[in-house]
């Protein structure tokens, strides 16, 4: 029964903040509802017995769901002075999310505890090693017979990451740029200047 009850919770709360994702006018918003959408569809996995992929997507999804955010708020040239002056207007808002996922949490730990929840299990006849957990049995595969693949993925991401820096380092207008020589070239006693102000007079920039 509370299976069940946490499925449906699990399913609606995850269709739900799907399509708030894409009718949200305001990106920073909509970044909000895809976190949300992520814990779902993590609780959703955990019911089935992945475990592993429910940590993928809590740890690495809305971890990538932060830089997300930075990516937006730096090529969109959002106001902040908007943001600030809306907070108070979208504070019931969130604290009704916290409150959701905060239900949800008790709920699975509390049906944990009391072995209500049964959750789902590999099928020996079809799971590559028998006996093992699914985190396990992941990682077995992935540093034996996928070897390969796996290096080849992580040499993708990074040059995934080096196009996203190269498409955020581009030069514009009132940024001053770093400069890596000057800085390496500075000496210890041009890094601080002592100064000894007069009482009353403040500090010269």
């Amino acid at each position: 029964m509370i299976q069940a009850l946490a499925f449906y919770l699990f399913a609606a709360l995850a269709v739900l903040s799907g399509v708030m994702v894409i009718t949200a006018k305001n990106p920073v918003h909509s970044v909000l509802w895809l976190i949300l959408a992520f814990f779902n569809a993590a609780g959703l996995m955990i019911l089935v017995g992945a475990e592993f992929i429910a940590m993928l997507l809590v740890i690495v999804y809305v971890g990538a769901v932060a830089v997300l955010f930075l990516f937006v708020v730096m090529m969109l040239d959002i106001d902040f002075a908007t943001l600030r002056a809306g907070f108070i207007r979208n504070f019931p808002l969130g604290v009704a999310i916290a409150l959701v996922l905060l239900a949800e949490l008790v709920l699975g730990i509390g049906a944990g505890r009391a072995g209500a929840l049964k959750l789902g299990t590999p099928d020996p006849a079809t799971a590559p090693l028998a006996g093992v957990s699914n985190t396990e049995a992941i990682g077995t595969l992935l540093y034996t017979r996928y070897l390969f693949l796996f290096e080849a993925s992580g040499l993708i991401l990074l040059v995934a990451m080096i196009g996203a820096i190269v498409l955020t380092h581009r030069q514009r207008s009132g940024v001053r740029g770093q400069n890596v020589a000057r800085q390496n070239a500075r000496r210890p006693e041009e890094a601080t200047v002592n100064q000894s102000p007069e009482v009353g007079s403040g500090v010269k920039l």
